[in-house]
């Protein structure tokens, strides 16, 4: 059988297998791929399976979670930790005009930050959630001083803290939660500073020594969280969920869950600047360390499902009765790029383009210039893909042109192919000297779509990594740009467009292959009814304005080739 015919039949069985797989999945049923849902444990950590411990002179982390809210089990923490730690912890309630917060006295954690001006996928009038401490769900900003050898009982994320601070919610510009907490012959003042219409908040820890020898502890940042998916993610489109590390000479490290089960991660270790993260479509956490000293970064297994991204820093030598202030930044929020880049170098490329960066970074800036004119992310991207058909109009113009000219001696070929049947070796000889004759190059079509492919592949990464569309509304049923069309509209108009695309171009030679290619428009649909609808937006108007141009190409030859007859 001809390899170009084998070829297409695996790409459209592939293409059903993931209809159906999905179809499946939509409709609440295991994925043929994945087998059921990886359950989260319950059980508290204590003991790291695979992460490398700090350096000696860091000292050990601890390791350990507070218990899920509405949980009676406290963690069992390390044995310098006392026993009831955590089951005296209280949650405090803090809210900001983008932020309700939770904080656990035990060991003044974050363990829950909804999101006020994201509404959450599968409800949205509720705020979305991304730190949270549930039974099914856990992710946590936690901190804590360590040192070795005589800091084994400084005050970690797992020793109780009390608030200190009275104010819970922002009337001014910032807001200041303050905790303190003794152990090991140290005191910790640990202050997060929240401000108005900000996600990063400022975390000071004061770190003083009550005792009578001279201490060099370290502090730590740390994000923990299990391995699961967020909500309604999709099979067919893939976003990388996990934890990421940065520095400027070995730049931007993501991490994979599966690689950290393995004990394969590999990331920097020792730096001298960056940030820790984790990350998700359109959201992340991220700690970023204070510039002016070297940090350790670990990632690591905690227990079953649970893992951890943190940097550890050295603070310097506290002299018996003196303290040391060392300040960290925290961003809890959308992957706002402009916001992010402020906060930390490096920090807005967890909006991540992959090798097709320097496209997609002026692309989205050129989207974003767009949209401080129309004020609508569904025009915009519109608008958009007209700029950039039109400066891609002369490469697409003699593509154009070429199949044109393909599709007037298709008969010709079809005529060849009946007249030396399955002599492979003449059909191709008499193709192309009948190619030569008419001045075609067969690859002429092919070749300027080529050089557009890396274009309109980052213009795809840009739409569908960028926050702004979430929640953005377009027009009538389109409410949400980031979700699928629920009335399968767009799906539909694509559909039709990829019909009449393939209606103008010539006909393959092959009646096996000219099934298959009248097929593909439903199966591509069908996949486009799980894409966010900024995508298939985007498609539909990119076939759109291609079908009208090769209608104007096509009709601009069809004169000429009368003129030059007459």
């Amino acid at each position: 059988m001809d390899i170009r015919r084998t070829i297409l039949w695996m790409i459209f069985s592939f293409s059903l297998l993931l209809l159906w797989n999905n179809w499946q999945v939509y409709n609440g049923k295991p994925s043929l791929f994945t087998g059921a849902t990886q359950s989260q444990s319950t059980e508290p950590a204590t003991t790291a399976a695979n992460g490398s411990a700090a350096t000696e002179s860091q000292g050990h982390v601890p390791e350990g979670i507070p218990a899920p809210a509405g949980s009676s089990t406290a963690p069992t923490a390390p044995a310098q930790q006392e026993p009831a730690a955590a089951a005296a912890a209280e949650q405090i309630n803090v809210s900001t005009d983008v932020y309700n917060l939770v904080f656990s006295t035990q060991g003044a954690q974050l363990v829950r930050a909804e999101l006020l001006k994201f509404g959450d996928e599968e409800d949205p009038t509720k705020p979305m959630v991304l730190l949270d401490n549930e039974a099914s769900s856990t992710y946590l900003a936690q901190t804590g001083i360590v040192g070795a050898p005589q800091g084994s009982g400084f005050p970690t994320h797992l020793t109780p803290f009390r608030l200190t601070s009275t104010e819970k919610s922002l009337t001014g510009d910032s807001l200041d939660v303050v905790f303190e907490a003794e152990a090991g012959g140290v005191k910790v003042i640990k202050t997060y500073t929240l401000h108005r219409g900000r996600y990063d908040i400022q975390v000071r820890h004061e770190v003083r020594n009550l005792g009578d020898a001279p201490i060099s502890p370290s502090v730590y940042l740390q994000l923990t969280r299990d391995g699961n998916d967020p909500p309604n993610t999709s099979f067919f489109y893939n976003t990388f969920t996990g934890p990421a590390v940065y520095s400027s000479e070995h730049k931007y490290q993501k991490v994979k869950f599966s690689d950290i089960e393995k004990n394969k991660a590999s990331y920097v270790k020792q730096a001298d600047d960056g940030w820790v993260a984790m990350v998700q479509h359109y959201f992340a956490a991220a700690w970023v360390p204070v510039e002016d000293r070297a940090r350790h970064n670990e990632i690591l297994r905690v227990s079953d499902n649970l893992y951890s991204v943190r940097t550890i820093q050295q603070i310097g030598t506290i002299q018996p009765g003196e303290q040391q202030t060392i300040q960290s930044k925290l961003w809890l929020g959308p992957q706002d790029q402009q916001a992010m880049q402020a906060v930390a170098p490096g920090l807005d490329v967890v909006v991540d383009y992959g090798f097709l960066t320097i496209i997609a970074k002026p692309l989205f800036k050129l989207m974003t210039w767009i949209h401080g004119f129309l004020g609508n992310w569904g025009w915009t991207i519109v608008v958009l893909t007209l700029l950039i058909k039109l400066v891609f109009y002369p490469l697409s113009a003699a593509s154009y042109r070429s199949m044109a000219k393909m599709k007037l001696v298709t008969p010709r070929l079809q005529a060849l192919r009946e007249k030396f049947g399955d002599d492979r070796a003449k059909l191709n000889a008499a193709m192309m000297e009948m190619y030569r004759t008419e001045k075609i190059n067969p690859l002429g079509g092919c070749l300027p779509m080529v050089v557009q492919i890396p274009v309109f592949i980052s213009l795809y990464w840009v739409l569908l990594g960028s926050v702004e569309m979430r929640g953005a509304p377009w027009i009538l049923w389109i409410h949400d740009l980031a979700a699928p069309d629920h009335w399968f509209i767009l799906p539909a108009i694509m559909m039709g467009t990829m019909f009449l695309q393939i209606k103008l171009n010539p006909t393959p030679p092959d009646p096996m292959q000219a099934r298959i290619m009248m097929i593909m428009p439903l199966v591509f649909g069908g996949m486009m009814f799980f894409f966010p609808a900024g995508l298939v937006l985007y498609w539909c108007v990119n076939n759109a304005v291609s079908i009208a141009q090769q209608r104007y190409i096509m009709h601009k030859l069809d004169k000429e080739t009368k003129a030059a007859k007459r």
